[in-house]
């Protein structure tokens, strides 16, 4: 084994998208080729760290000075550490200094986006930055007549309810204020919101919003991804109202079971998600009421087969090749010793890296 996705902390990122990015990274390692650990090991020459909790900067040092090359994975940004948990807007330009400091820590950053690498590099780091996704698993996350009969039987939704998913921790970042609200617009629809915070760690306005939500608002707390697919296939819309983001996993996981999909416009999506082709994106809290009842009704098209199309084209095996090219176009090692002696030459090209 040649590389090792760092595994310090992960049981306080498993329900997030960090904890899904790191699966995901030893999936896309295996499609291309590559094996990977999650224990430290001296036949793995190079360190996936995801995070930026106390102890990875100091498991990107151990790692240099046992002679590894570092892969440091770029999901953080000040900008989506804003309005998160109590304190956050206070901290933000703390935040934005460790971060820096952490990413420094490798020999190569990779961020979800060109948008994340942007705002990366204009915080200061100066490593060498790559823009890759962290794909979804189109095989898992697909559409399914089946699952959706079993997720409707579940919450006791006839064929002709109507529902509309969100998932996301319970943070104002996320869009839960206005989640509830358009849940209050449309009275008649079941919105069902999928995840959980510990309320002690969020401002009162988001407490008060989850106690006062209307009757119509289902909160199913942490589901597993067997239950989030059945939600996905389920509900009738997903409504992301997520004011910023480095990708959206839950967006790639939501197109490719093929639910239509409503996302705020933000520049994170500018350059990968297509208005009106993939998804819809609402300019305000208007906007989206318009464009989620449109889809509830049926007078806007599901755009399905565009959203199909964006989460294959970031599958786990295509994105899993560009990390390969990284790897090789940076001299970053993935294979073992003796691996790498009976090996043919590897050749990459700049050109060869394309945003997955």
């Amino acid at each position: 084994m040649s590389v090792q996705i760092y595994a310090g902390s992960a049981a306080l990122v498993r329900r997030s998208g960090v904890g899904q990015a790191m699966l995901h990274q030893k999936q896309m390692l295996a499609a291309a080729g590559v094996a990977s650990t999650d224990r430290p090991s001296p036949d793995a020459r190079t360190v996936h760290i995801n995070t930026v909790l106390p102890g990875a900067p100091l498991a990107a040092l151990q790692a240099h000075l046992a002679g590894k090359k570092v892969v440091y994975y770029g999901h953080s940004t000040e900008e989506d550490f804003r309005s998160s948990f109590k304190g956050s807007d206070r901290l933000a330009p703390l935040f934005r200094r460790w971060i820096r400091f952490c990413y420094e820590r490798g020999d190569v950053v990779i961020t979800p986006t060109p948008y994340s690498k942007r705002l990366l590099e204009e915080a200061g780091v100066r490593r060498p930055i790559y823009a890759l996704s962290n794909g979804v698993d189109t095989d898992f996350f697909a559409p399914s007549a089946q699952r959706r009969q079993a997720f409707r039987e579940k919450y006791g939704l006839s064929e002709t309810d109507k529902a509309v998913l969100s998932v996301g921790h319970y943070i104002a970042r996320k869009g839960i204020l206005e989640f509830v609200e358009l849940a209050r617009r449309l009275p008649e629809v079941r919105f069902f919101w999928f995840g959980h915070t510990d309320l002690r760690l969020v401002p009162r306005r988001v407490r008060e919003a989850i106690a006062s939500a209307p009757s119509n608002v289902t909160f199913p707390g942490f589901a597993d991804q067997a239950a989030l697919r059945d939600a996905y296939c389920g509900c009738d819309v997903f409504a992301f109202m997520s004011h910023e983001e480095t990708e959206g996993i839950v967006v790639l996981e939501a197109l490719a079971c093929g639910i239509p999909t409503v996302v705020r416009d933000i520049p994170v999506y500018r350059e990968w998600l297509t208005d009106g082709v993939s998804v819809y994106k609402a300019k305000d809290d208007w906007d989206f009421l318009r464009k989620v009842a449109g889809l509830l009704d049926g007078s806007l098209p599901a755009l399905t087969a565009g959203g199909l199309r964006t989460a294959r084209s970031r599958s786990i095996p295509a994105v899993g090749r560009v990390l390969r090219t990284i790897y090789e176009l940076e001299g970053l090692p993935y294979q073992s010793p003796a691996e790498e002696r009976t090996a043919l030459p590897a050749r990459a090209s700049r050109a060869a890296v394309r945003q997955a």
